[in-house]
């Protein structure tokens, strides 16, 4: 059975359910809600992203508030080059996939649209895969 999340579809695979296959959404991304240290999160599944990096907002809300010298991992980005701070996230989870322990970046204000679901996420998982226009994550 498809569960919604965002504009994409999520359908958990009943013979292993830490398989989670995303549809696109209207545009043709992989949106997905996840849950991070148990706070609920949306994230744009990007592979090309070498890490989890958070809004500023969405980090306030996870009680992460680096301060301004914590910003020292330069990024380059669609808009160019940003200083990022970097933080650990106890636990990351989609679907019923979760993952302990994973490095992420707080991109400063007005920098990111959208938190992204990076590589050091994503490099964690037993695969994932794009195939037949869906993104398959399985743990």
């Amino acid at each position: 059975d498809a569960l919604p999340i965002c504009d994409a579809q999520v359908a958990l695979n009943p013979a292993n359910t830490r398989s989670l296959v995303l549809s696109p959404d209207s545009n043709g991304h992989f949106r997905v809600d996840g849950r991070v240290d148990a706070r609920p999160l949306g994230f744009l599944v990007d592979t090309g992203a070498s890490m989890i990096a958070l809004t500023a907002r969405d980090a306030e809300t996870l009680g992460l508030h680096p301060a301004f010298n914590d910003y020292t991992i330069t990024v380059q980005t669609a808009n160019g080059t940003v200083r990022a701070a970097p933080v650990t996230l106890d636990r990351v989870e989609i679907g019923s996939i979760a993952i302990r322990d994973v490095a992420a970046i707080v991109m400063p204000e007005g920098a990111l649209s959208d938190n992204l679901l990076g590589m050091t996420f994503l490099s964690r998982l037993h695969r994932y895969e794009y195939s037949d226009g869906r993104m398959v994550l399985e743990q």
